[in-house]
């Protein structure tokens, strides 16, 4: 039975303002209607796509606290940050991120995405990869999220901080690495 639009954009601003990272996509398949529906629903209630979201999120709540690098240096959006404990971004696979012949993405911006994650997720101004063990686990393909997590392990080096990074596709893991730190402090 078809909900009055009224009726589904309430919903549908109550359903962004729970989870403000949901697709257009995972939106139109919760509320059984098209893709553009949606779209038009959310310019009607001047809700913002999805990277814009994003993006206010990250800027309002991380502008001030990452130290290391600008949060527009940071590749992907980091939607997660305490810093000097843990940090998850988010990175959709577009046209300009794979290779034209087989839309595998180019390892570059999986390493780039976790490599500054690790940066940003440091307490200190100063902070530089000294050394980075990395594993690609499997290929990433246009139009795939690819959700980063960090987690900082203390070190008894002094100036060092061991950054860990798992990067998933849905629940796969597909990058793994271990980032060695220098901190000024």
């Amino acid at each position: 039975m078809r909900v009055p639009k009224r009726v589904r954009q309430e919903r549908l601003k109550e359903k962004i303002d729970e989870t403000p990272f949901i697709t257009d996509e995972e939106l139109a398949k919760a509320f059984s209607v098209s893709i553009q529906t949606i779209r038009l629903d959310r310019m009607e209630l001047a809700i913002p796509e999805l990277r814009e979201r994003i993006k206010s999120v990250a800027k309002d709540q991380w502008n001030e606290t990452v130290k290391s690098l600008p949060i527009d240096d940071v590749i992907g959006e980091i939607i997660d940050l305490e810093l000097d404990q843990r940090a998850i971004s988010i990175l959709d696979i577009k046209k300009e991120h794979v290779f034209t012949r087989n839309d595998i993405t180019r390892g570059h911006h999986l390493f780039a995405q976790a490599n500054s994650l690790a940066v940003a997720v440091i307490d200190d101004e100063l902070a530089l990869t000294e050394k980075a063990e990395i594993r690609f686990k499997r290929q990433v393909k246009q139009g795939e999220r690819v959700i980063a997590k960090a987690h900082v392990k203390p070190v008894e080096k002094r100036h060092r901080t061991l950054v860990t990074v798992d990067s998933f596709v849905e629940q796969e893991l597909v990058f793994s690495g271990q980032f060695t730190m220098y901190r000024s402090t």
